[in-house]
């Protein structure tokens, strides 16, 4: 036998972390694009420990402010072992294939590595949605429908417990709220106003003290020839902001109640842009040819079959 006849090794088998997604955006869970798999830390304060380090993803976090995200001013007696214990089993839980975890003289620090966040498409997808909005609002609705589809509840949920995620889950409640306002916007933008109604309904509800909701609904449903309702909004909206906060509404808002009241050309529905009409025109004239290929295939099978009787 020579060295020839030997079998070569088995290739180590890793994970491919470009496949791996960390999930902020509802449950905190791990996912695998490529298989499907999702990895649920089993415990609150393993669901905290994930979520925080992945949130500060590059940056070393301090054993102690770790200690005070997962146990606030009531940590155990042993609480260096406790942390170091929380790390370690996060450390088997992940994907294998990568160093995620470091610890470092003073705390730890997560590395993503090619790995990805659904924080970061969120955050990329309502950026360009927003940029695209004054050009092309149809564009810019599709994307920011995109960005929005990716929140399956409430952000880090289940893990609001200490500082560091209580800060996350505001800071990106608020930026989902503004990339709301900015669809509604871009639907306006686009003759959608009907369609929309009962959305800003439901939201300005929720969010009772956000104007800009406000403004939109009174917006679509001036539109919609509903003027009185348009005008009960404001007054709605007013009552709101005294009662809660003692201060009557910003100026947008007032500017858009006189707009109602005198009937501002502005306020009517804007014709849909050149490049909305080239574009549509585009997708039809597109389908329309896959349906012409499609009959095409279809009669040619149909003439083989009749030639093979």
């Amino acid at each position: 036998m020579t060295v020839l006849d030997l079998a070569a090794p088995a290739p180590v088998r890793t994970e491919v972390t470009e496949a791996t997604e960390f999930r902020l955006l509802g449950p905190v869970v791990v996912y695998d694009r490529g298989t499907g798999t999702r990895i649920v830390p089993s415990g609150p304060k393993q669901r905290a420990l994930l979520a925080t380090l992945v949130a500060h993803a590059g940056e070393q976090l301090s054993a102690d402010r770790l200690v005070e995200e997962l146990w606030g001013d009531r940590p155990p007696a042993n609480v260096p072992s406790a942390l170091h214990t929380h790390v370690a089993r996060l450390r088997r839980l992940l994907p294998p294939g990568h160093e995620w975890i470091s610890t470092l003289p003073t705390g730890y620090l997560l590395s993503l590595g090619r790995a990805s966040t659904d924080v970061a498409r969120f955050t990329r997808l309502s950026g360009q949605g927003r940029a695209a909005a004054p050009q092309d609002p149809r564009y810019a609705t599709r994307l920011l429908d995109q960005a929005l589809a990716l929140w399956q509840g409430t952000a880090l949920q289940d893990s609001c417990h200490g500082p560091l995620c209580t800060a996350e889950a505001d800071r990106l409640e608020e930026q989902r709220l503004t990339a709301l306002e900015a669809l509604y916007e871009a639907s306006l933008n686009c003759g959608r106003h009907a369609e929309i109604v009962c959305d800003l309904e439901r939201f300005t509800a929720a969010h009772p003290l956000r104007e800009r909701l406000y403004d939109l609904l009174m917006v679509a449903l001036y539109r919609c020839g509903r003027q009185a309702e348009a005008l009960g909004v404001y007054e709605r909206a007013r009552r709101r902001l005294v009662g809660t906060l003692g201060v009557e509404p910003g100026p947008a808002l007032r500017c858009r109640l006189e707009a109602i009241l005198n009937h501002c050309p502005t306020l009517t529905a804007s014709c849909p842009r050149h490049s909305d009409l080239a574009a549509e025109v585009a997708r039809l004239q597109d389908r329309i040819d896959r349906l012409v290929r499609d009959q095409t295939d279809l009669l040619r099978r149909v003439r083989e079959q009749d030639a093979g009787r």
